[in-house]
């Protein structure tokens, strides 16, 4: 079977912008190597490969250009808006290997995830002192109203609120340290965040598990910071937020989040898609 590879940005309209995505729609009588081959040569942070059931619904598989990731929020809108656009709008049930996310895409194209149950947990001090160093950022540059702590929405992200903007605006880091970390831990990015205000909070997410030293836009972590919020009480009223991301990159965009009035019920992320050409 000829599998072909698509390629979009998501959370743009912009080709130029977002965050890239390989898709193939369907990975039917592929195996395991041959998807991480595929994810090398596409070369973006995760490609999506969509398996279809006999049911209607998807398993799916995300590989960056280095290893099988869990879930990957990015990708999975991308790979819904690509199949609405060539099977029309609705909703379909995804099975990852984080579990069953359900995605549903209206008519003008913009595409709703709903996360699997999320978890938070405080972050251990000695994986904060190890994370910090491999940043090279000091400790007192970290909010206190926010501390730090892991949050899980199908995949795992320490995240660090920092007091200031310009402190997000200057990453550099030890990449092979915190790829090392990252990986004896478990985690996909490292959810590095600053409040704006009561409803919009900028994210960088350094990827090294990836291959890749930032995430521009992370569907992933986004659902995380929305558990997160929730377990701290720090959500705004209405129970949405943006975030915007990409920025420092010059691939400015915005996700939207909505946290239910229970968040076991999953976290909703919201984008749209549009395809890259070549």
């Amino acid at each position: 079977m000829n599998h072909e590879v698509l390629r979009y940005t998501a959370f743009s309209v912009d080709p130029q912008g977002g965050n890239p995505a390989g898709i193939v729609l369907d990975a039917r009588g592929m195996g395991e190597a041959e998807m991480q081959r595929i994810a090398a040569e596409v070369g973006y942070s995760e490609t999506a490969f969509l398996l279809p059931r006999e049911d209607g619904a998807f398993d799916v598989r995300y590989y960056s250009p280095r290893a099988e990731v869990s879930f990957c929020g990015h990708a999975t809108i991308a790979a819904m808006v690509a199949h609405a656009q060539r099977h029309g709008p609705g909703t379909r049930l995804l099975h990852t290997r984080a579990g069953a996310v359900r995605v549903g895409v209206d008519d003008a194209g913009v595409a709703t995830l709903t996360s699997v149950s999320p978890d938070v947990k405080v972050l251990d001090p000695a994986d904060l002192a190890a994370v910090l160093a491999a940043l090279d950022w000091e400790a007192d540059e970290l909010d206190d109203a926010l501390p730090p702590a892991l949050a899980y929405a199908g995949a795992w992200h320490p995240i660090l609120f920092v007091r200031e903007r310009t402190r997000l605006a200057r990453l550099d880091y030890d990449f092979d340290a915190l790829a090392r970390l990252m990986a004896e831990r478990g985690w996909t990015t490292v959810d590095l965040v600053w409040r704006e205000n009561a409803d919009t909070f900028h994210a960088r997410n350094p990827f090294p598990p990836g291959g890749v030293v930032e995430d521009p836009a992370t569907g992933a972590a986004a659902a995380a910071l929305g558990a997160y919020l929730a377990w701290r009480g720090a959500l705004p009223p209405q129970r949405r937020f943006l975030v915007p991301q990409g920025e420092d990159l010059g691939r400015p965009r915005r996700l939207g989040v909505v946290v239910p009035s229970d968040p076991s019920e999953g976290v909703r992320v919201s984008g749209t898609a549009t395809r890259i050409q070549g």
